[in-house]
């Protein structure tokens, strides 16, 4: 494919995303196929998830992705699920070359397996593995606003047909999700109140505020108890370039973990009309 594509912000939530309905696993099975019919077959995607974190960002350079089941206490069938992506070494290595030349440190290492941030959105968005995966590790403790220099530095990928993914959560507080299982609806207002300032901050492009976000959305700390299921939406954004951020899905589960999606770039636009014609 010669195309470019489009980055994105996805949330996980918790990992039965791979084997429950619901409207967010609803979203990501609709969101490979159409992603194919608009744009073509990605190139390959390059993920960044929380749940690989390291000290400084790595690329993830296997020639093979198998999924790793790196949570506990969930039912035997989630433990049963297998997806094995094949890996991008020479792709691995060119973003490596992309972020070293924005002076970012981030070495391409021959490691192999997908965290569950990655495994599962990819499964049901291809389940059969379709499109190669290069994992990027999240730095938990870089700011939003070195987040989003490592999208920009990656932001000519998407040009190439490479899928700039980070994979999160919208709001993340697992105590309080935990604690009110199956309340499903309606969903909490505070949590509507932070999807929707990040919807109005996205739209108009007001990254300052939403760098600040910590400070200027509310109730952000009651969304994100820690931020690094959060910090994936800047590497996304940044890859977008300078462009308004698109809400391509909203849920919210069990009342509390909202599931957006969002879409950065010149062909973001595109691909919500898409998804709604769908």
């Amino acid at each position: 494919m010669n195309t470019s594509l489009p980055t994105l912000y996805l949330s996980h939530g918790s990992p039965m995303i791979a084997i429950e309905d619901s409207p967010a696993a609803r979203f990501l099975d609709r969101l490979g196929p159409v992603i194919e019919r608009t744009f073509g077959r990605p190139r390959a995607a390059l993920v960044v998830s929380p749940h690989s974190s390291t000290r400084q960002p790595m690329v993830l350079a296997g020639a093979r992705h198998p999924a790793i089941h790196d949570f506990g206490g969930f039912p035997a069938e989630l433990y049963a699920q297998r997806y094995d992506a094949k890996g991008a070494p020479a792709l691995a290595l060119q973003a490596s070359r992309l972020l070293a030349a924005a002076g970012i440190e981030a070495p391409a290492v021959e490691a192999e397996g997908l965290d569950h941030g990655i495994w599962t959105v990819m499964k049901r968005a291809w389940p059969g593995a379709e499109v190669p995966v290069v994992p990027l590790t999240l730095v938990p403790t870089a700011s939003p606003a070195q987040q989003w220099a490592i999208g920009a530095a990656l932001a000519p990928l998407a040009a190439e047909g490479v899928l700039v993914i980070g994979s999160g959560a919208m709001t993340h507080n697992l105590r309080r999700f935990f604690g009110l299982r199956g309340a499903v609806d309606p969903a909490a207002a505070d949590v509507v109140a932070f999807q929707d300032w990040v919807r109005d901050r996205a739209a108009v492009r007001d990254w300052p505020a939403l760098f600040d976000y910590r400070r200027q959305a509310p109730e952000a700390a009651q969304q994100h108890p820690t931020d690094e299921h959060w910090l994936p939406f800047y590497v996304a954004a940044g890859a977008g370039g300078d462009t308004p951020g698109v809400r391509i899905h909203d849920s919210v589960d069990a009342g509390v973990l909202a599931m957006d999606g969002y879409a950065f770039g010149p062909q973001a636009e595109r691909l919500k009309q898409a998804l709604q014609a769908a």
